[in-house]
């Protein structure tokens, strides 16, 4: 068996950056101010101008960046909220969390993002059911390219819909010349160290450009604090970023939009040579789009097979569940496979 290699390999991007991402954290350490310091106000000050939006506000993790907006549009018992059928637990977990309802939606079977029409009978259903009611879509941009915001938007906006884009696998990905995280409503991310930007533990942000919600946003996430640290406006939740994964971001953030360009030019390899074979379908970006590829996904019928041969390259892959819709054992391999990939 040859020399495995990472699946994903953070070492690599660690070493890269090098002495100033080490100078940060020890800065970080010395300020003394460990919690919400002032690397986390510059860090949301150069996500919010990245994404393009004007507020973005960190927390200690994506789920909490779900959920937190959640709080702050007041969603809770007898509302819906549709969210797809694949995706990670959280997504969902999120809406139970805050009393609503999640009305699971199908996916199309070439992205694996929501799929526009099975939203539509979704909303349809529930209004005919009247126990409901329907108040937040959420997307996901699943595996890292977006979900097909104009359909999925339009909905959102006739049916009178919030829309909470969960842009947990694809911060930095485009739709229409926009960043993820400046699309819908609002939009959450996290920064778990396997995601494209990711810190060296937990963290994630919320992004939007309304000045009241991000300031209930701020509240939410320090115990619903008013006007000082002893005074809470309303029922909150402890979610800050540390200021030690905030100094880890920044120096991650500057290098950020030339490893997007990298990621896709190897998945454009990929598609190229991968997309030859009979066995294997290989993914799709929809049009309009970028990917962050936060995995690279191809759908085969001989997973077990596929994957024993590439186990014994020292290729790592990683399988996934079937979705709802039925769709052909989809699994992802690694981004950084790239002189191995190129003798397959």
């Amino acid at each position: 068996m040859a020399d495995s290699i990472p699946l994903i390999d953070l070492q690599a991007q660690r070493k890269r950056l090098g002495e100033p991402l080490m100078r940060a954290i020890s800065e970080a350490v010395e300020g003394g101010q460990w919690i919400l310091g002032p690397q986390v106000a510059a860090l949301e000050e150069q996500l919010a101008a990245f994404a393009g939006v004007k507020h973005a506000v960190a927390c200690a993790n994506g789920t909490d960046a779900l959920f937190l907006l959640l709080k702050a549009w007041n969603v809770g018992a007898g509302d819906a909220v549709f969210v797809p059928s694949f995706t990670f637990a959280a997504t969902a977990e999120v809406v139970a969390l805050a009393g609503a309802t999640p009305v699971f939606v199908d996916v199309l079977s070439d992205s694996f993002n929501i799929d526009p029409v099975s939203l539509e009978n979704a909303i349809a259903m529930v209004r005919r059911e009247g126990r409901l009611t329907p108040k937040v879509v959420m997307p996901v941009d699943l595996f890292g390219q977006p979900a097909d915001y104009r359909k999925v938007g339009a909905s959102a906006k006739r049916e009178g819909l919030l829309m909470l884009c969960d842009t947990a696998q694809a911060f930095g990905a485009t739709f229409d010349g926009r960043r993820t995280g400046a699309i819908g409503d609002a939009a959450a991310t996290s920064f778990f160290p396997a995601k494209p930007l990711g810190c060296y533990g937990d963290g994630g942000a919320c992004f939007t450009n309304d000045d009241g919600l991000a300031e209930i946003l701020r509240s939410l996430r320090m115990h619903g604090q008013g006007t000082d640290r002893y005074e809470h406006a309303r029922i909150g939740w402890n979610s800050r970023l540390d200021t030690i994964q905030a100094a880890v971001l920044i120096e991650k953030l500057k290098i950020f939009p030339d490893e997007i360009e990298a990621r896709n030019r190897i998945a454009g390899r990929y598609n190229e040579r991968l997309g030859k074979s009979n066995r294997i379908t290989v993914p799709r970006v929809i049009a309009g789009a970028q990917s962050v590829w936060a995995q690279y996904t191809i759908q085969v019928k001989d997973r077990a097979k596929l994957q024993s041969d590439l186990k014994d390259e020292g290729i790592p892959s990683g399988s996934i569940i079937r979705s709802r819709s039925g769709v052909s054992a989809p699994m992802c391999i690694s981004p950084r496979c790239r002189r191995r990939s190129a003798r397959r």
